[in-house]
């Protein structure tokens, strides 16, 4: 066993499973053994599951002996976010609305997964219901982040990011509705990928707005991504061999995705794009102040479909939500179904003038978050900075959600600071095989 292999990456790891260097059943042992003794581990894994665990290693090692490997990573380790159903283990979604919930069967992406060989190290920590940027959860716990004990991890996929961050998951799965895959990996200095939506089968998925849930995974590099997004599908991963960026165009979406800016992250985005262009890549500005009525739809959409979703579950027990969240649910109530009924006829006008706009490039940069990481303490304490922090954090990323765009935050050279690539098309492949080429200039 060795204490390297925690922060190795994924495919590293599957690569030695392959060759015969790496037990499945000592690589397993040496990660529950990690999050077992770990200070943050209650604050990561909602729970542990090492029988499952143990057992899907043995098998994984059966498997390697005998040359019939299911994947890339089959016998690697994962955690898996508290959303996804687990057979007879509980799946909580971060809320105390659904305590001891107890699913029956596996939820498919997650039984996919486990058919791949991925091991399930446990589940992982959440904003309540998924419905917060920030990862702030005073109901279960509040994630730590890597960079900075006193912030928030990101969210709502908290626990996902911390588990790979802290050496306690060599990938995580997660989920991204208006940014929770990505936001979390920005600040946590990983790489994060939110497909377009439909890719993934989210039945036996803690819902929470069902046109713009996805699924996505959370890892240490592009490479992982890539071949963890292929486990949990049960397909071939993106062939990233050979990644260029001589001869892309790279759309910079000016308008409201760079205004309020905080010094660090504006300062990483100007150096990744100094980057992009030194590696060969072509940057061209482009104006679509179109984005910013999306934006302003948002507050129609996610918080409507939302409340329809959890009303009666919420209405039964108000007082057992963090007030946060229930004022943010509370707030889909007010929306009259005209106004909701526009709004999506409005947002499908304005994809198709996205699509047009975009069409030309092979991806569109923006920052993943204008803000850094915000302090914890005063979260809690001063409500008008979460509602501001937490819109701020998710303002970016929900574009992609917004335009159903696949997009992908990549780390930069400034801790806590994301560098987002969205592909105009539908496909996994391009967008992952850019970014593995801007992985290598940016870093």
């Amino acid at each position: 066993m060795s204490a390297d292999w925690l922060k190795t990456s994924a495919a590293e790891l599957g690569r030695g499973i392959a060759a015969g260097r790496i037990d499945p059943v000592a690589l397993t042992e040496t990660f529950l053994e990690a999050a077992e003794h770990h200070a943050e581990t209650g604050r990561i894994y909602a729970r542990l599951t090492p029988e499952r665990a143990r057992a899907e290693a043995l098998s994984a090692r059966d498997r390697a002996t005998s040359g019939t490997r299911r994947s890339a990573l089959d016998g690697v380790p994962v955690s898996w976010k508290d959303l996804f159903d687990s057979a007879g283990v509980a799946t909580e979604a971060g809320s105390a609305l659904l305590k001891d919930r107890v699913p029956q069967e596996d939820a498919p992406v997650l039984a996919q997964g486990s058919a791949s060989g991925l091991v399930c190290l446990g589940k992982t920590h959440m904003s309540e219901l998924a419905f917060s940027g920030l990862g702030l959860n005073p109901v279960t716990a509040t994630s730590p982040n890597i960079n900075d004990p006193k912030a928030v991890p990101g969210g709502s996929s908290s626990g996902a990011a911390a588990s790979v961050a802290f050496g306690l998951a060599a990938a995580s799965i997660g989920s991204d509705t208006g940014g929770s895959v990505r936001i979390p990996a920005a600040w946590n200095d990983l790489v994060g990928y939110k497909p377009v939506l439909g890719r993934v089968d989210t039945r036996g998925t803690v819902p929470l707005c069902e046109r713009f849930d996805t699924v996505g995974p959370i890892c240490r590099t592009v490479e992982d991504c890539a071949l963890t997004f292929a486990a949990f599908q049960g397909e071939e991963p993106a062939d990233l061999s050979g990644p260029e960026l001589g001869n892309r165009r790279i759309a910079v979406l000016e308008s409201v995705a760079l205004e309020d800016l905080r010094e660090a992250p504006a300062r990483a985005f100007e150096d990744g794009l100094k980057r992009l262009s030194a590696g060969g890549a072509g940057i061209v500005h482009i104006r679509l102040p179109e984005i910013a009525e999306a934006l302003q739809l948002a507050g129609i959409l996610f918080t409507a479909e939302a409340w329809g979703i959890w009303r009666e579950v919420i209405e039964a027990n108000p007082a057992a939500m963090f007030p946060r969240i229930y004022e943010r649910f509370r707030s889909g109530a007010g929306v009259a179904a005209a106004d909701y009924v526009a709004a999506w006829r409005r947002l499908e006008e304005i994809r198709r003038i996205w699509a047009k706009a975009t069409a030309g490039f092979d991806a569109v940069a923006l920052p993943t978050s204008p803000i850094l990481p915000p302090d914890a303490g005063r979260l809690m304490s001063d409500s008008d900075y979460y509602v501001t922090e937490n819109l701020l954090a998710l303002r970016n990323t929900r574009i992609g959600n917004l335009m159903d765009a696949p997009a992908v935050s990549l780390p930069t050279r400034e801790a806590s600071c994301g560098f987002m690539l969205m592909a105009p098309g539908r496909t996994d492949a391009p967008l992952l095989r850019l970014a593995a080429a801007a992985e290598k200039v940016l870093r």
